[in-house]
């Protein structure tokens, strides 16, 4: 099937469309329904009626934006009517929700009058927290978002006009960058005088660029004062109207720094690009086809051209989805009355900074594993990046205080918080280690440090002030490609070839003569297996931690760590544990890495380390060691042994947890069953801790319930070593590099 076959089958699957209406409160009981309907909703109401601001309090009016069209001027459509651009505006809610979390009602109303449509929005005040125009042709747009902006109390935001403004405003501040040039003295040249080319330029010259350096064109040519006074423009392109001779775009292009095209495809050659001025900027946004094509402006010249287009098959894509969601974001959380222009200028400064940091692995995997460093083609993030979120809002959020748009004040610092945790439980877990972490940064070593992940983990983790990286390395090799991934930072490094570790050989020698390494053997281990050389450090205190086994086996990664730290002196055995989040719920699960057929002894004590480490992550442990069987239903080897584990617990004065077992997994964890018939059970809510049976269900379970359960993962973790380490699994991210220095860092805090 063709994309349009494609695209139909889409839309029409079972239930029609792309959104649904859910609740998010419990609608189980008679209860339930009394609070949510009559007679309960009463209460709110009067509130409400008392306080219109409490309707922020009591309903989703702060999470709720409406998106209005009358579908006059949809993208590549044209007028095709209120009904018709329905989808377009459920495909926008799509966005808004998948990018931001922010809950949307499509409004189309089947009316081109612009005093009618304002008229129409107007009296929706009380249902929406913000108004997204969309979609409404030219000049009515204006009129329509003008007169809103003033009569109505809420973010009213025309995404036509500024999202293109605001995300190739971001680009142009780091294109100009990048060209060694000053947006003042930019020469801009627009092709296209629309809604879009006119906000863009009113927002250029916001962020610095002069207006009388602007040079508009409309199909006509160069926009001048003497079209003006002969009445040939209206009087929004009045606007940009220079004191200049008339010509033609071609005129117009000659000499220019920037090329902003918002018209048609195809419509600038080759010859026109050549004519610019030197490293020029090239930003032709025409949709499906730009302007100019973006190999056909590359090679148009022999200097550095910097392109964007609005296609996401070529570098530098100006996506308005990088705008919208983030900017209302920030306007609802801190319940704005207006996107005002500082606003706006704070998202676009956000997104050009943005796109100056190292990017995630995770992103650069969405677009094919080809490397995204800023530079001329990577000025702009990229949509699918997490971190737009809580960089932009806060930005928004931030700038709306500070110029008087806010109605209730933020903690900057808090809020990025929030809005990181809604991207996901893991997160938010994760946000609460971190931050223990940066309060006492400790020194982390790590192995393999000559490896690119490493290096951009050590920056990353220095730059947050998470820890104390130090690479395992050849120090020159290191720096070199520190230097090549342009990250601005000085590396601490340990080289075993390079610098004098003889008292290493002789302690590894120390502690393995007995068993089978000679003194010269110690001495090529530590010279050679940067493994070895870190579990050394460690166990000097040379570094308060290790992180190892990015490509290794994991089997082959821990060896050197157990031989040369080893557990814990009240402990015999380390263990892996994965921490597993749901949308509103976290579960540790252990052992799914190290022992294979675990004893009562060993399930004993993993179930107690396991215990301890979610504490670090402010979890209040309840564990429950897994059988196939309740109680003793079954009664053999198997069963006998997470049993007796659970009692050797129960019996234990230290241990100051609710434990219990044997029991089927579905008994751990879900309420109605361990309440409900097992009402003896020490728990007396559902655990939280599974300890599985051997390593084999271990593993199956947790993979089981990251894959089809939708859970993120985070681990493995070691537990019961002496001195914290942590294993990596071959090929994990900088991120996950990230999070486990940051657990690793709060286990050397306890140390």
């Amino acid at each position: 099937m063709g994309l349009d076959e494609d695209a139909l089958e889409y839309h029409r699957i079972d239930p029609p469309g792309k959104i649904e209406i859910s609740t998010t409160k419990p609608t189980n009981t008679q209860r339930d329904l009394s609070l949510a309907y009559s007679p309960g909703v009463a209460a709110p109401c009067m509130d409400i009626h008392e306080d219109e601001t409490e309707a922020f309090t009591y309903t989703a009016k702060g999470n709720l934006v409406g998106v209005v069209s009358n579908g006059s001027a949809v993208l590549g459509l044209g007028d095709i009517g209120a009904q018709a651009s329905k989808p377009v505006m459920e495909g926008k809610g799509v966005l808004f929700k998948r990018f931001a979390d922010i809950d949307v009602f499509d409004v189309e109303l089947d009316e081109a009058d612009p005093d009618k449509i304002v008229e129409a929005v107007k009296m929706m005040e009380p249902t929406f927290g913000g108004i997204n125009l969309e979609d409404i042709k030219a000049p009515e747009c204006f009129t329509v978002e003008e007169r809103l902006r003033e009569e109505m109390d809420i973010p009213v935001f025309h995404d036509d006009q500024h999202g293109t403004a605001i995300i190739s405003g971001a680009a142009l501040l780091n294109a100009a960058d990048v060209a060694g040039k000053d947006l003042e003295d930019l020469e801009i040249v627009f092709s296209g005088a629309g809604a879009s080319a006119l906000a863009t330029a009113r927002f250029y010259v916001s962020l610095g660029a002069k207006k009388e350096n602007v040079t508009m064109c409309d199909s006509s040519g160069i926009i001048t004062r003497e079209r003006a006074r002969a009445g040939d423009v209206n009087e929004y392109k009045r606007e940009f109207a220079r004191d200049v001779p008339e010509g033609d775009l071609a005129d117009a292009m000659e000499g220019a720094d920037v090329f902003v095209g918002l018209s048609v495809g195809g419509i600038v050659s080759q010859e026109m690009v050549a004519s610019m001025g030197e490293n020029p900027i090239i930003f032709a946004m025409a949709n499906p086809d730009p302007e100019i094509g973006y190999h056909e402006a590359k090679e148009a010249r022999d200097d550095d051209v910097i392109m964007a287009t609005g296609r996401s098959d070529y570098p530098n894509q100006v996506n308005n989805v990088l705008g919208f969601p983030f900017i209302f974001r920030g306007a609802l959380d801190v319940r704005a009355t207006e996107i005002n222009e500082a606003m706006k200028v704070a998202a676009a400064r956000a997104l050009a900074d943005l796109a100056r940091e190292d990017v995630p692995d995770a992103v650069v995997k969405a677009y094919g594993d080809d490397p995204l460093q800023f530079g001329p083609d990577y000025i702009i993030p990229k949509p699918v990046d997490p971190r737009v979120l809580f960089r932009v809002a806060p930005a928004v959020a931030q700038a709306a205080i500070d110029s008087g748009a806010a109605r209730i004040d933020l903690e900057i610092d808090e809020y990025e918080e929030q809005l990181e945790a809604r991207l996901g439980k893991s997160r938010e877990m994760m946000r609460v280690v971190l931050n223990k972490a940066k309060s006492e940064p400790k020194r982390i070593a790590l192995a393999e440090g000559d490896d690119e992940k490493m290096i951009r983990a050590a920056y990353q983790l220095q730059e947050q002030g998470i820890a104390h990286p130090v690479l395992i390395g050849d120090e020159g090799e290191i720096k070199r490609t520190a230097a090549n991934l342009g990250l601005d930072f000085t590396p601490s490094v340990a080289d075993p070839a390079a610098d004098d570790y003889e008292e290493y050989a002789d302690r590894l020698y120390e502690l393995r003569q007995r068993k089978g390494i000679t003194r010269s053997e110690a001495e090529e281990l530590v010279r050679r297996d940067t493994n070895y050389f870190g579990s050394v450090m460690v166990e000097q205190g040379d570094a308060d931690a290790l992180l190892t086994g990015l490509t290794h086996h994991y089997p082959s990664a821990l060896r050197p760590p157990l031989q040369v730290i080893g557990t814990e002196p009240d402990a015999n055995y380390a263990a892996g544990v994965y921490l597993l989040t749901f949308k509103n719920r976290v579960i540790f699960v252990a052992d799914a890495t190290v022992n294979q057929s675990p004893d009562e002894d060993v399930l004993a004590e993993v179930t107690k380390q396991t215990a301890k480490l979610a504490r670090r992550f402010n979890v209040e442990p309840r564990a429950a060691l897994l059988s196939y069987s309740n109680f003793g239903s079954v009664d053999n080897e198997g069963t006998r042994k997470p049993r007796r584990a659970a009692a050797m617990l129960q019996d234990d004065p230290e241990v100051d947890f609710a434990v219990d077992g044997e029991m089927q997994a579905d008994t751990a964890v879900v309420e109605d069953i361990l309440t409900g018939t097992y009402e003896f059970s020490e728990l007396e809510e559902p655990a939280n801790v599974l300890v599985f049976p051997n390593l084999e269900a271990g593993n199956i379970g947790y993979k089981l319930l990251q894959r089809l359960g939708g859970a993120e993962a985070i681990g493995p973790m070691l537990v019961g070593m002496d001195k914290p380490v942590h294993v990596l699994q071959r090929g994990d991210e900088v991120k996950d590099i990230v999070n486990l220095a940051g657990v690793a860092v709060v286990d050397a805090q306890q140390e």
